[in-house]
């Protein structure tokens, strides 16, 4: 079993031609649902629906509140090496870009961990590149165990892993991990990895098998919004959550909605949205599953990150760097891609508090599991 076998249900012609033929019609049934299938998340996320945003930000603004309450969740990255040996055509850490290359020493980690407990984080996202040779199973056990006394909750963002190295680090303390299929476009999947382990499509798309199976806490989606038709991926994640929610239902479930920023890697945007389509796609999302956790990062601008909280999001960043060491030597200059909203998190936090939300840095602990 693998969603790799569910897939196959869907063509992504039929899917995108379903999408844009939706009515308004289609969208007014969606919207008096109590419960939404996937033919509605189409609905939401097609053009018929733009004339209907307002209705449907203020309905997903209410579910989240129900939900989960005035509260949004903080976090930050921790980029621990920006060694990659796939090809990408979007990363500034693709193995073809020049960039100098960098693996955290573990006095340079510990650095990275003091700055950012100063910023007052409990929650730290672990990132690297895929390389395994250097940044595998070993270094992220290491890594864990020198933040673990430092962090109540510790997530990952690292190549796809086997089923039992997934359990060995479960076992270290960390109970998120994060996987994005970039795009669901099989044929193109592969134009944007040419190289690499990231270059097997199936492997990368059964990799929530995989984390379902080992039981893991809380697994992370998303697409890559820009490489191909926003909305037609958007379905196919979508698709996605429902089936991992339906077979592995111990664990719980978050989206990201990363947009195409400037770096290294320099690929052209093949579908370009506009920030009242990721408003959209954000409230279709919240009316299609409650459930679900919502994430923004700070590739988005100020205004925008204010304003999101009030249309679902319930976990965001802030004060991000994305390059390793970058915390502790900010001239390092090896980010991953260009960060767009720059404010300390002393300011954010503030900002989010004057939309009438507070700002929480722990909600979980192990013990409560």
């Amino acid at each position: 079993m693998s969603f790799n076998t569910e897939i196959q249900k869907y063509n992504w012609t039929t899917v995108t031609d379903s999408i844009y033929s939706k009515t308004a019609t289609d969208v007014e049934n969606a919207l008096k649902k109590n419960a939404r299938n996937l033919e509605d998340f189409k609905a939401l996320i097609s053009p018929a629906a733009a004339p209907y945003l307002e209705e449907m930000a203020q309905l997903s603004n209410r579910l989240t509140q129900e939900r989960f309450g005035k509260t949004i969740q903080f976090y930050i990255p921790l980029y621990l090496s920006n060694e990659c040996q796939n090809i990408c055509t979007y990363c500034g850490f693709s193995l073809d870009v020049k960039i100098p290359r960098k693996t955290l020493t573990d006095e340079e980690i510990l650095k990275e961990v003091e700055v950012i407990k100063s910023y007052g984080y409990d929650h730290v996202l672990i990132v690297t590149g895929e390389a395994n040779k250097t940044v595998g199973v070993d270094y992220f056990k290491n890594a864990i165990r020198l933040i673990k006394p430092y962090f109540s909750n510790i997530a990952i963002e690292v190549q796809p892993l086997q089923q039992d190295e997934y359990e060995e680090l479960i076992e270290e303390g960390i109970n998120t991990v994060l996987v994005y299929q970039e795009t669901y476009h099989k044929e193109n999947y592969k134009i944007h990895h040419p190289k690499g382990r990231k270059s097997n499509y199936e492997y990368r798309l059964e990799t929530q098998d995989r984390l379902g199976r080992a039981e893991i806490h809380k697994m992370g989606l998303g697409v890559l919004i820009g490489l191909e038709d926003w909305r037609t991926d958007s379905f196919y994640c979508a698709a996605h959550l429902d089936y991992l929610e339906k077979n592995y239902w111990k664990s719980k479930y978050t989206i990201s909605f990363p947009r195409l920023r400037p770096c290294a890697g320099g690929v052209e945007l093949k579908s370009v949205m506009t920030d009242k389509q990721l408003v959209q796609l954000i409230c279709a999302y919240r009316l299609f599953n409650q459930e679900v956790e919502l994430s923004m990062s700070t590739r988005e601008s100020k205004k925008f990150r204010e304003n999101c909280v009030k249309f679902g999001i319930t976990s965001i960043s802030a004060d991000a760097k994305t390059d390793p060491g970058g915390y502790a030597n900010p001239k390092v200059n090896l980010e991953q891609f260009e960060i767009n909203d720059k404010r300390p998190t002393s300011e954010f936090v503030k900002a989010i508090e004057a939309q009438g939300y507070e700002p929480v840095f722990k909600n979980w602990d192990k013990s409560l599991q």
